[in-house]
């Protein structure tokens, strides 16, 4: 596996790899790897000639008081995982090439004067809860896409709106890239799979898992006839609220493209979002809902 650190040597590299007719995958990632990150890995894989990944631990996605300075980087460990999986090169650029080294990098304004808004997908939900969030992931997906030039692009599904703004971007800017979704990745016990599940002690992470319990028990009730959202919500809520280290910061029922809030469940495709802080971590999570 080769790594390459220069934004002109990775677009050079790609440059080749398209004069000679070659696909490329493309998982980008901010590291601390696990088996959701290596799924998407094993899909560009198996489907593309060449496979890139990236490590970068993006600045500008993240908020002032947030966990930029703490984010867990074992990048040795994630080089070999990559290697293990067949990756042909990782892309790990330091904040300096991606973002004007004037600017301090934690410093969640960002760099640049140029950034890329995706409304209103991004102002919702974790738009709302982490101001500038999304326009951070759409900025910098946007350079790794000029950079990189995949052919596909791999993202979890466990960031489901992360997921539809990069859809709905690829598509609104003309990339020519395919933004394709696969499947979260779970525990035995259905908490989803996060690079900040590290920071869960033994008993935040026996209470994380009302998370996944909360989507699955309105998922249950939708299968068997359930249309309401509120008593959907109410439901999801109060499997959250069994236990005092679970401090939910929004529940919802949206329709699946536009994110926008249903009412009731009509026979549109429908996804349950839930965010929510377990101590001090906060995690994430959704579930269709059919």
């Amino acid at each position: 596996m080769k790594i390459i650190e220069s934004p002109r040597a990775m677009q050079q590299l790609a440059a080749q790899w398209r004069c000679a007719a070659q696909s490329i995958g493309f998982v980008p990632t901010m590291g601390a790897l696990h088996d959701g990150h290596l799924s998407l890995a094993r899909a560009a894989r198996a489907q593309c000639a060449q496979f890139v990944a990236s490590v970068f631990v993006n600045p500008t996605q993240f908020g002032p008081h947030e966990d930029f300075g703490k984010y867990p980087r074992p990048f040795e460990r994630d080089c070999a995982l990559l290697e293990a999986a067949g990756c042909d090169v990782l892309f790990a650029p330091p904040p300096s090439a991606m973002y004007a080294a004037h600017q301090p990098a934690h410093d969640s304004s960002g760099a640049s004067q140029t950034f890329v808004e995706v409304a209103p997908l991004g102002e919702m939900w974790e738009g709302a809860a982490r101001p500038g969030h999304m326009r951070g992931v759409a900025t910098v997906v946007a350079k790794l896409f000029n950079i990189v030039r995949p052919d596909c692009a791999f993202f979890g599904e466990k960031d489901y709106q992360q997921l539809k703004v990069l859809q709905h971007m690829a598509r609104d800017l003309n990339f020519e890239v395919e933004v394709i979704g696969l499947p979260t990745v779970r525990e035995a016990d259905g908490l989803a799979l996060s690079s900040r599940n590290v920071y869960l002690n033994s008993e935040q992470r026996r209470a994380a898992v009302k998370l996944s319990q909360a989507l699955t028990t309105a998922a249950a009730l939708a299968r068997a006839g359930e249309t309401s959202v509120t008593v959907l919500s109410t439901a999801m809520r109060q499997v959250c609220e069994a236990d005092p280290l679970v401090n939910v910061q929004y529940i919802a029922v949206v329709e699946t493209e536009s994110l926008m809030p249903l009412d009731s469940l009509n026979g549109s495709p429908a996804r349950a979002l839930i965010a929510a802080r377990v101590g001090e971590t906060r995690l994430i999570d959704n579930m269709a809902l059919r």
